[in-house]
């Protein structure tokens, strides 16, 4: 199976810990007090704000009759 591959960016926080947010997908953001602990929530924090979304897009679409619905694969180089 192919990955989509995404850059994780990690920052020491001034009151301590780190954040973390991924540079492709405004929103996804979070923090831990590590590093392997803050991108395990981003991992989670990604996967949320993507189902959210895709929620949001399917509430769009059941209040109209006029789009076209279709799976976008992306091939990771």
């Amino acid at each position: 199976m192919n990955e989509l591959k995404l850059t994780a960016i990690f920052e020491k926080a001034e009151e301590g810990g780190y954040i973390g947010y991924v540079a492709e997908l405004p929103g996804a953001n979070t923090q831990g007090e590590t590093i392997e602990e803050t991108r395990e929530n981003l991992k989670e924090a990604v996967t949320l704000l993507l189902e959210c979304y895709r929620d949001e897009a399917e509430a769009r679409m059941s209040r109209s009759r006029d789009f076209k619905k279709e799976e976008l694969i992306l091939r990771a180089a």
